[in-house]
């Protein structure tokens, strides 16, 4: 199987901190790998170094076999992400927002990419609303929609479902399972809802201090640590002492 993200031993440095402390691993293609950790572990400096925001102190970093550091705009033409931390443009509509997105990822075809992902996401009737006025579901709807607007071939995702009710929560994992499935891509999932790893991670990583401690199947990394369910992993190893590797 294709490794659509391969890292290599980045590091992230500021001044004397170490954020990221030299982590390595791949994602498949047609694979979502988990990636968990409590509060200031690395996961978002890691993500904003795939997403080439941050600049690794050292390391590299692979999308579809091309170096990130020197082919950075064709890379960023073939990822997405979505985060509920980033807000799309409050006083547009929703068509006008994905209109702007399209054009700023040269999708060429921005039509009917626009009204095939309405139509899946269930926001056709959202489309001429103020982006701002929306719901918290409807928001994560539209910013899905964002994240997909260029047919990415690696999906960055933190934190997804945070804030939605279970209903939308539900849909929206089930239209990721289904995604993925029909477009064989790769998908980074940073999450602290244990349920959601479980059931959409081939694997995951565990980091913590800026390092991967643990990594391995959901059932794997139960029957290792001797939880019940993953949630009971994450707690034991977020306050361990101890590196598990």
């Amino acid at each position: 199987m294709k490794n659509l993200i391969e890292v290599q031993n980045i590091k992230k440095n500021y001044g004397n901190k170490e954020a990221v402390k030299g982590i390595s691993f791949c994602v498949q293609e047609n694979e979502i790998l988990g990636l968990l950790g409590p509060n200031g572990s690395g996961k978002t400096t890691t993500i904003g170094m795939l997403l080439g925001l941050l600049k690794p102190s050292s390391g590299n970093i692979f999308i579809n076999n091309l170096k990130l550091e020197e082919n950075r705009i064709q890379i960023l033409e073939m990822i997405n992400f979505i985060s509920p931390y980033i807000e799309l443009p409050k006083k547009l509509t929703v068509k006008q927002n994905l209109y702007v997105y399209s054009k700023l990822y040269k999708v060429k075809n921005i039509k009917e990419r626009i009204e095939y992902l309405s139509e899946k996401l269930r926001i056709t009737e959202l489309l001429e609303s103020i982006t701002g006025e929306l719901s918290s579901g409807q928001k994560n709807r539209v910013s899905l929609a964002k994240a997909l607007i260029n047919e990415p071939k690696v999906l960055l995702l933190d934190e997804p479902t945070a804030s939605l009710d279970p209903e939308v929560g539900d849909f929206v994992r089930t239209f990721l399972e289904e995604y993925k499935k029909e477009k064989k891509i790769s998908i980074l999932l940073a999450s602290h809802n244990m349920n959601e790893v479980t059931r959409l991670c081939k694997s995951v990583l565990m980091m913590k201090n800026g390092i991967i401690i643990d990594k391995g199947k959901p059932e794997d990394l139960m029957n290792k640590h001797g939880r019940k369910n993953l949630e009971e992993v994450f707690l034991k190893l977020s306050r361990s002492e101890n590196e598990f590797n």
